[in-house]
Formats: structure tokens, sequence, C-alpha cells
């Protein structure tokens, strides 16, 4: 509003600069870019990140089974991998277990169990690959959905701040301009200023 406001006071001003309306303009330009374009662009991030993260969902869930596994035992303790469908509250516990793949074939390994205490016997779900492999659970599409749209907001925020960053930066040459325009002006008047006759 106050680079309309500042269009409209220095439209017919006699003692308008140069600066004054480009100054002006650029803020102008610059509320209309961060109103308009970066929701757009946001919008079309988002949208463009939907579609291949609902891609994905379905690639996976097209690819992964879940099997039920049996503990053989618990192994000691190491980093968990990471679940990006789990929280930090979630039980899971590192053990050796059985289980039969997709494909009918045994598999044995370690796995992570979301069982708070393991014991041998104890039967739980995993995901696997076709030729049982395991594997993380599919992405969710509710998660997809989260993602992409924190994706299509960062992108909005972030054309906002570099709109902002180059409007700023353009006032700023140009105030250093007009500085240096009037240093260059006060040098020509300065060896006159006070004596007699000299305009003061």
């Amino acid at each position: 509003m106050r680079a309309i406001g500042g269009l409209w006071r220095w439209r017919h001003n006699p003692l308008r600069r140069t600066t004054d309306l480009v100054e002006s303009w650029v803020a102008l330009t610059a509320l209309l870019l961060i109103l308009i374009a970066a929701p757009l662009l946001g919008s079309l991030v988002g949208a463009s990140t939907e579609r291949a993260l609902q891609r994905s969902v379905r690639e996976q869930r097209e690819s992964r089974h879940e099997v039920t596994a049996t503990v053989v035992r618990k192994l000691t303790d190491s980093v968990l991998a990471a679940d990006p469908e789990t929280t930090a509250r979630d039980p899971r516990s590192r053990v050796l277990a059985d289980w039969t793949a997709p494909d009918g074939t045994s598999r044995h390994g370690p796995v992570i169990a979301r069982v708070e205490r393991p014991e041998p016997g104890d039967r739980f779900r995993i995901w696997t690959d076709g030729h049982g492999r395991a594997m993380t659970r599919p992405l969710d599409p509710a998660t997809a959905t989260t993602h992409a749209v924190l994706a299509g907001v960062g992108a909005a925020l972030l054309t906002a701040c570099l709109v902002e960053g180059a409007r700023r930066l353009a006032v700023w040459r140009m105030v250093r301009r007009r500085h240096a325009a009037l240093d260059r002006a006060w040098e020509q008047a300065g060896p006159d200023w006070g004596r007699t006759g000299a305009g003061s």
C-alpha cells in the first residue's frame, strides 16, 4: 500500500526525483509479485510434488508386501533404521526373525520389530519387496500430501523472500547513487558556500 501511495503522491509533485518514482515502482512490482507470483509458484510446486509423491505411493504399494515374521531372538541394542512413518514414541526393537517371502521362499535375518519386549516366538508384521527383502513401510497418501503442501508453502515463502531481498537490494543501490550524486553536487557548491554574491 505504501508503494501505491508513493506513486500517487509523487505523480505530479514538482520535488519528485526520478529515483523516487523508480523506488515506488520497484516497491509496487515487488508487492504484486509477492501477492500473485509467490502463491502461484507455490501452488505449482505443491501440485507437481503431490503428483510425484502419489505416483511413488502407488509404486511402493505395488512392489511392497506385508508379511508376518516370527522373532527368533532379540539382537543387541544398536542404531535403529529410521522409518518415516513412525514416531520416536513407537516401540521398536532389532530382532532376528524368520518370515516367508511373497514368492514362497523362507527368509531369515535382522529386522526392526514394533514390539516393546520381543520374545522368541512373537509374531509381528513387516514389509518386504517381492523377493522377501525387508523394506520400510510404503509412504502413506496423507503423508505424501502433507509433504507436498509443505513443499508448496516453502516455495511460496522462498519466492517472497527472494523478491523482497531483490527489492531491498535495488532500493539500497538507488540510495547509494542518490547519496553519491548529492556528494558530487556538494563538492561543486562547497567552495562558494557562504561567500558574498555566491547565491548563499
